[in-house]
């Protein structure tokens, strides 16, 4: 059987006899895998020319809800997906990891769509006042680039792999093409089968390739966008394509990576911590046959504690059941392929130039319920090297930092104070990870400060956070993943961050009201609308951006003061009238910042009768910039800023729901300038309400 590539919007085999691929855990033949015959520069101008104007002209939420959508639609097809993926070698454990963890990621990403207003573009940052007379200004907005993301998978997360790097791209409204890693692609084919089947994306958002990557990246673009996951050597050859180079095309690498973990001087074996790392460190080797970009390869134990936490390691590796994942049983599964762990035991062979095996057996496994000789199976291997500075022993070079065996394969080592830990930590060029394990906050703190140059993440383990941490070796989707260096000097996922990856950035000048009518979004100065009627009497749906309420004017006097200050309990010495002003910041008595603020609601609110408008939802960015003495005349410009939609609460289980949960409604946002008598402006603010839809 051949697997399908889904390209220009047709399932479509390719030509020749194709890659064999095998099932991890018997040897049996599951599939080959061609892309012979396949256009790459058509398949790459479809995506662009179909896929990236429907994607560019859905809104950040309507590409939100669709990745929601999609989720929920693959949530109800699991039990297909894990029977699948016990043949790449993956227990139910591993599985999970990345095959719920993938749809997790949709679900992380569509909950990004908050974030964005309801457009096809956002505005990024912060606005500039750039004139003293407030008629120009500048700003950045971000529009999808007008290309096609070209993602190129590792093997060891057929699922995850695609999932996690395709939530980004969509949401951003770009297009991609997948292209996982040919020994476990059967899988990714059967989760794409279901997303196409579902008609959730528009036509052309997401092809697939099982095979060869052939040409394809002869007929990149400067508007594209290529993803990366792999060997660092082979990322070091794509990233070097004469056309890559010659258009600039953006190149995100997640490689291999010397990741570490690091035992602090603190713990000792009656400290809880002690158990967590002895843990951690197993669950890193085993998981995924410790086939993880992410897994630990690197053990720093202070040197007095080594031959005591070597010998519990290895005792709790001793009691992991390895063998057929669908046993129960069975705790480790096989490697993703007999050429798999044919590299990790010539990857091995290296290390043991400065190493020595002091747990498992390069030759033999036992293994449950499988043919070992049939399947990928490998022992978890845990190396010993006594001297990890590279001029130990006239080493020219010390393997331990430079060779990575991506399964179950880890080295310990010894360092004798923290600062040595965080230097060898740095040895590896460049890292993912690491984790340091201890109950020191200082020292925690110095291992972040020293490693972080070196370290795309960094984990601090103790017993507070244990219980709930998701571990050394779990990218998360709103932090950043990737790292400097030897890791690729990329940057995946990390909420926002993520989804700017594949969005233009364009500062924009003018007017403030001419920018105000690009983006929607009311800046400061610009011109105000007549809203005809008081904003609040409006339902979501019936406000404008700029429509803007001048408020009647109120004196503030000091009995208003001195009642505030008895009112609130603020008896700060500057809004007290008889306090000596001598060598302070105020000439008199002041009036308080947030009185100001209440005064400002009881001139723009419409008081009494019951309107649009649910409730007050918070106030942001809060400044008092000039001082408010008693006998000044306060009025209030009122300013519909920013209108963000708020999507109606699902709610599954009756007993959740909660008042209001029914209502349609919006998130406005209100610019607030508090202005005296002269014309300046003495605070500024910006309100949120909920404001009720008209239409329910």
């Amino acid at each position: 059987m051949k697997l399908g590539n889904y390209i220009t919007g047709n399932w479509i085999s390719g030509d020749g006899e194709g890659q064999q691929l095998f099932n991890a855990v018997t040897g049996e033949p599951i599939a080959t895998a061609t892309t012979q015959g396949l256009d790459f520069k058509q398949i790459l101008e479809y995506g662009r020319t179909v896929g990236n104007p429907a994607l560019r002209n859905m809104t950040f939420h309507e590409r939100g809800n669709m990745l929601k959508a999609l989720a929920l639609h693959l949530r109800n097809h699991l039990d297909t997906f894990y029977a699948i993926s016990y043949k790449t070698g993956a227990t139910k454990a591993d599985s999970w990891v990345d095959i719920e963890g993938g749809i997790g990621n949709l679900f992380a990403n569509a909950s990004l769509r908050r974030k964005f207003t309801n457009d096809v573009f956002c505005v990024d940052g912060d606005s500039h006042n750039l004139s003293p007379n407030n008629t120009f200004m500048g700003t950045h907005i971000l529009v999808p680039k007008e290309g096609i993301a070209v993602h190129i998978n590792a093997f060891n997360f057929p699922v995850w792999g695609m999932l996690e790097k395709m939530a980004v791209n969509l949401l951003a409204g770009m297009p991609c093409v997948v292209k996982p890693a040919s020994i476990t692609s059967y899988l990714t084919e059967a989760v794409v089968k279901e997303i196409i089947a579902s008609k959730i994306l528009p036509e052309g958002a997401l092809q697939l390739i099982c095979g060869s990557a052939g040409d394809m990246l002869d007929h990149v673009t400067s508007q594209d966008v290529i993803t990366f996951t792999g060997s660092a050597s082979t990322g070091l050859m794509l990233k070097s394509n004469p056309v890559i180079l010659r258009e600039n095309v953006p190149f995100n690498m997640e490689a291999d990576s010397l990741n570490c973990i690091v035992l602090g001087e603190d713990v000792t074996p009656d400290k809880p911590e002690w158990n967590i790392f002895i843990k951690e460190v197993r669950k890193e080797m085993t998981l995924k046959a410790g086939q993880r970009c992410t897994g630990i390869r690197r053990i720093f134990v202070p040197e007095n504690k080594m031959e005591t936490v070597w010998k519990e390691i290895s005792t709790s590796l001793s009691q992991t059941t390895i063998g057929n994942p669908l046993n129960e049983k069975v705790r480790m599964g096989s490697l993703a392929g007999q050429t798999q762990r044919d590299e990790v035991k010539g990857q091995i062979q290296k290390l043991l130039a400065s190493s020595q095996i002091i747990y498992g057996s390069l030759d033999s496994v036992e293994v449950v319920d499988a043919d070992v000789n049939k399947g990928a199976f490998m022992s978890p291997i845990l190396l010993m090297n006594a001297y990890p500075w590279l001029s130990a022993q006239g080493y020219v070079s010390n393997p331990s930092h430079e060779v990575e065996a991506f399964g179950p394969v880890s080295t310990i080592m010894p360092y004798q104070k923290m600062d040595d830990a965080i230097a060898l930590s740095k040895l590896g060029k460049g890292s993912l990870c690491s984790t340091i394990v201890t109950a020191n906050h200082q020292m925690a703190r110095q291992y972040v400060i020293g490693a972080a140059s070196h370290h795309g993440r960094i984990l601090v383990l103790n017993n507070e956070c244990a219980k709930e941490s998701t571990g050394h070796g779990s990218p998360l989707p709103l932090l950043v993943h990737g790292g400097p260096g030897r890791a690729g000097g990329g940057e995946e996922m990390g909420g926002l961050r993520g989804v700017k990856h594949y969005l233009q950035r364009t500062a924009i000048q003018g007017s403030p009201t001419t920018i105000t009518a690009i983006t929607n979004i009311y800046q400061q100065f610009a011109e105000g609308k007549d809203p005809g009627k008081h904003p609040f009497t409006k339902y979501f749906e019936e406000l404008e951006v700029g429509e803007q309420l001048i408020t009647d004017k109120r004196t503030i006097t000091s009995d208003d003061i001195d009642k505030f200050a008895d009112l609130s309990g603020d008896h700060f010495y500057a809004h007290i009238k008889t306090t000596d002003f001598e060598g302070t910041m105020f000439e008199q008595q002041v009036a308080h910042g947030y009185f100001i603020m209440s005064i400002a609601a009881g001139l723009f609110v419409n008081s009494y009768d019951k309107n649009p408008v649910l409730l007050n939802y918070g106030i942001d960015e809060l400044r008092f910039t000039k001082p408010v003495y008693p006998g000044s005349e306060i009025h209030i410009r009122f300013t519909c800023k920013q209108k963000l939609l708020n999507d109606k609460r699902v709610v599954e289980n009756p007993e959740d729901f909660k008042r209001g949960d029914d209502i349609d409604k919006g998130i406005v946002k209100w610019l607030v300038e508090m202005i005296d008598e002269t014309d300046e402006i003495t605070g500024v603010a910006t309100i949120l309400t909920m404001v009720a839809k008209k239409e329910q």
